[in-house]
């Protein structure tokens, strides 16, 4: 039977690798968000310059502008909203590690009330069967 201080820490390092798969996905965005800007830079480049890209009409380039600019956005967006939820997965971790830590003490102790009565000879049976002293009153 694992013990909840086990538990404890295996649901730790799940939530520390959803953590990493978020900063993952908010990385992924941030280089489409990346490649979407350079495209904007060239194409506004390109309506600017003296010569349009063979091929290319400034209307056509003017729509993949517009196009990459709503397209941009949107990512930006979704990375400002993938980078909140990586904050708050990153508190979730912390708050588990917390609870995992005092799990891991509270085992600890126990283990070593355990051996300390096992040192000792002194069983928790025996020991809830011994009176107690009378509190309050002297003999």
């Amino acid at each position: 039977m694992m013990s909840r201080a086990d538990k404890l820490a295996r649901m730790v390092s799940l939530v520390k690798l959803q953590l990493r798969l978020s900063e993952w996905q908010l990385a992924h965005l941030r280089q489409r968000e990346q490649a979407l800007e350079d495209e904007q830079v060239y194409l506004v480049g390109a309506l600017n310059g003296t010569e349009l890209p063979a091929g290319s009409s400034s209307a056509s380039i003017a729509r993949r502008l517009a196009t990459t600019s709503v397209g941009a956005r949107a990512l930006k967006a979704q990375a400002l909203q993938q980078f909140e939820q990586v904050r708050s997965e990153s508190r979730r971790v912390k708050q588990f590690e917390e609870v995992a830590k005092a799990a891991l003490a509270d085992k600890l102790r126990d283990a070593e009330k355990r051996t300390l009565e096992e040192m000792t000879g002194i069983s928790p049976a025996v020991r809830n069967w011994t009176p107690r002293p009378a509190s309050g009153t002297k003999p």
